[in-house]
């Protein structure tokens, strides 16, 4: 019997490389890649339109289509992770010169509200800086994948034809999360951000899941050896990355290579662990951040998020 072809979004990155280049495949599947050169992309089309078998999502979009039923369900394949404690930029100069100072002020987001690295941000500042989430208002420059996402009332869209790095140089802005800003004047308000990262990430093991995969309820229904067999060649396609970056084996890496080579140094662990039971704590966070932040409006179990865990 010939293989079920599935189309599929994916980032060929790190984990995920030997899948793109068909070095890995799924027994009984053949994964056939639609090319989507920026994979945020892929999420919108994904959540909007089902417009894929496989895909690969920002973790709070799916929170967000999950909470919204949109027909599909996530693998516990976190491809992608971030430390986002530099995310968060202000102007050197501005009077804004601690995390608590953002407090009755203007902030902006990259892109939604809900997108995950502004989730990630937001906690940072709420966790280790006492910041009030409540007193800020945020200042997003686009729209939410998830449509039916309801936003808090402090929450507000950036103006047609305005753009966040020049309100945030007007001083209309006191910091922005996220996007990128080349300005000699605009820098993390944490300071030493990547060591801040690095210390979360030994006290506390934070490396915040930023990717998984998902796929369409109906193939899950009618394929139920889909779920196992993706599990299986992605975690042997990640095993392999995260073997190569042991040997400092990947000639040409990327700052996410030269990231997770440094996490896992730090930790002497698989740096993109797969499965619920190593997750939980990180997805639980997640979970209960989104919640606090409004983007949910109750909690949702890792184990009803999932498609297999470790338990079945």
């Amino acid at each position: 019997m010939a293989d079920v072809t599935l189309r599929t979004a994916l980032a060929g990155q790190g984990g995920t490389h030997a899948l793109r280049t068909g070095a890995v495949t799924p027994n009984g599947f053949a994964l056939e890649f639609v090319d989507v050169p920026v994979i945020v992309d892929a999420f919108r089309r994904m959540v909007r339109g089902l417009e894929f078998d496989v895909c690969e999502m920002a973790i709070t979009t799916y929170l967000c289509a999950r909470a919204h039923d949109k027909g599909f369900t996530a693998l516990p394949l976190f491809v992608q992770r971030g430390l986002h404690h530099g995310a968060i930029r202000h102007q050197a100069g501005s009077g804004v010169d601690r995390p608590k100072d953002l407090e009755g002020r203007r902030v902006g987001v990259n892109r939604g509200y809900t997108v995950t690295t502004g989730v990630w941000a937001r906690a940072i500042l709420a966790e280790e800086h006492g910041v009030d989430l409540d007193r800020v208002t945020w200042v997003r420059s686009g729209d939410e994948h998830v449509t039916e996402v309801a936003l808090p009332n402090n929450v507000e869209t950036v103006e047609p034809g305005r753009k966040l790095p020049d309100l945030l140089l007007a001083g209309e802005l006191a910091a922005v999360v996220g996007g990128e800003i080349d300005h000699p004047d605009v820098r993390p308000l944490i300071p030493d951000a990547a060591g801040a990262a690095e210390e979360a990430l030994r006290t506390r093991g934070w490396y915040p899941i930023n990717h998984v995969v998902v796929v369409r309820d109906e193939l899950l229904a009618v394929y139920p050896g889909l779920a196992p067999a993706l599990v299986e060649a992605f975690t042997a396609a990640k095993d392999a990355y995260v073997a190569d970056l042991g040997a400092g084996a990947i000639a040409e890496p990327t700052a996410t290579d030269r990231r997770n080579a440094r996490v896992m140094a730090i930790t002497g662990a698989d740096p993109l662990p797969y499965g619920v039971a190593a997750n939980r704590a990180m997805v639980d966070t997640l979970v209960d951040h989104a919640v606090r932040q409004h983007i949910l409006d109750r909690p949702i179990a890792a184990a009803d998020l999932f498609a297999t865990t470790d338990e079945d």
